[in-house]
């Protein structure tokens, strides 16, 4: 005989009871691995580590949960046993309710020190100077392809990046009102303008855009004007008390963001090999005939697979570049330290940004 309704709730309040002690016990641990840490010096946090947590309980899942779920849930329990030893202090492009704090939330969970700052430059100053332990910066749209401030940003930093993640970007227009009559100005960060060219094209041909630091300073700001809109997240809208006037905007679908966590290396060395990760470089080569045609055979020849390449002008005056590359794997396997060792002997220039686990 199929259960009643009252007695499924009364199964899950018991569930949830043994899960509340399970987690209490975790903590418990945590604290214990804490202590441990202080004493030896290490950090509180260990991405690597955490990544093989979530990969090996996503493997050995045996449903209904969907794996996106399970580190969803899993990340928030480790930022809650991390905040137990210190919570992590994390740079973001602000205010609140930026996709860049969205980004910081979903790598570190929710149990972090909020360091919200007004430019992608402030966030590499903030966490240079130790205001922040770590900083979150956006690095790439698969609609309009890099973000070049953040890259160049790279080249002079003592930053280097120790993770990553992914967010799925849904712009919406926000304003005081929900309706588009009578809108005399859209303001967004210029990216997010650009991702929503051909909807604005359609809906508000005649409207001025007006680009601003970030999307939650445009929702701020439309917040104080009936006559503005704003291009930015439900979390923004909430934040400043504005109505959707219209959603997902955005030309893409799936329009998505990588971001980059970074920090010195003395808050945190390059993560250990989780069994996914990627290594980024900036490099440049002499200015001759076949110098970038080089600096990809060491690749081949030893079986590693480059999953970005991007070039950025040196400012040299002499048209030189710098070539932003990620590639598959760790330092620790003999094919990638080999494939790295050959590429640096080709290069004018040659820095690690980053070893990392590979982001959700």
């Amino acid at each position: 005989m199929p259960k009643t309704l009252a007695e499924l709730r009364t199964g899950i309040d018991q569930v949830d009871r043994e899960l509340l002690v399970l987690l209490n016990r975790r903590a418990a641990l945590a604290n214990e691995v804490g202590e441990i840490k202080r004493a030896e010096g290490s950090p509180v946090f260990r991405p690597e580590r955490e990544a093989q947590v979530i990969n090996g309980l996503q493997a050995a899942n045996p449903g209904p949960l969907k794996p996106d779920n399970i580190a969803h849930v899993w990340r928030e329990i480790m930022s809650a046993c991390r905040a137990l030893e210190a919570p992590q202090r994390v740079a973001y492009l602000g205010p609140a309710g930026t996709f860049s704090e969205a980004a910081a939330l979903q790598f570190f969970g929710s149990s972090i020190e909020h360091v919200p700052c007004v430019s992608i430059d402030e966030v590499f100053r903030a966490t240079a100077a130790g205001t922040a332990e770590y900083g979150v910066v956006p690095v790439e749209n698969s609609t309009e392809g890099v973000i070049a401030r953040s890259l160049d940003l790279f080249l002079g930093s003592p930053l280097h990046i120790v993770g990553e993640t992914s967010l799925l970007v849904r712009h919406n227009l926000l304003r005081q009102q929900n309706t588009l009559e009578g809108i005399e100005a859209v303001l967004a960060h210029p990216q997010a303008l650009a991702q929503c060219h051909g909807w604005l094209n359609n809906h508000l041909p005649e409207v001025e855009r007006r680009a601003v630091s970030s999307n939650a300073e445009g929702a701020r700001l439309a917040a104080s004007n009936p006559k503005w809109a704003a291009i930015a997240s439900e979390r923004a809208g909430a934040e400043f008390g504005l109505h959707i006037a219209a959603h997902a905007i955005q030309d893409d679908a799936f329009n998505r963001t990588r971001f980059a966590v970074v920090c010195l290396p003395q808050t945190l060395a390059a993560p250990e090999a989780s069994g996914k990760d990627c290594v980024s470089l900036i490099v440049s080569v002499p200015n001759r005939p076949g110098a970038v045609h080089d600096i990809l055979v060491p690749l081949k020849l030893h079986g590693v697979s480059m999953t970005r390449f991007e070039s950025r002008p040196a400012r040299s005056g002499q048209w030189e570049y710098y070539f932003y590359i990620d590639l598959q794997g760790h330092p620790s396997q003999p094919h990638v330290a080999a494939a790295l060792k050959d590429l640096q002997a080709l290069c004018a220039f040659y820095k690690v940004l980053g070893t990392y686990p590979l982001g959700e």
